[in-house]
């Protein structure tokens, strides 16, 4: 996804998410998963940074954080911050 504007992930509080996948196969968000997961450890244990692409309400956007946790339905972020996580798109390890 080119052109996909970076956000600071202090306003994602902000966003709103609506509830609609945005994958379109059960294996992508098998994928998805999988690279959520490896990114928590990686960035727990050496403070990786990720690149987020995710969509909210307004669309595409990008952000470069590390990822605190990972739940069933969502990522959190530092100070609080949840992307839901059938509205990311990708995960690319920095």
């Amino acid at each position: 996804m080119r052109n996909v504007p970076i956000v600071e992930k202090e306003s994602l509080k902000n966003m709103i998410f609506p509830r609609e996948e945005v994958l379109k196969s059960v294996d992508m968000a098998r994928e998805r998963r999988a690279m959520l997961e490896r990114a928590t450890v990686l960035s727990n244990l050496y403070h990786n940074k990720v690149k987020i692409v995710f969509e909210d309400r307004d669309g595409s956007k990008m952000v470069d954080t590390t990822i605190w946790a990972t739940t069933d339905s969502a990522i959190m972020l530092k100070g609080g911050v949840v992307i839901p996580i059938h509205r990311i798109h990708s995960i690319d390890l920095l």
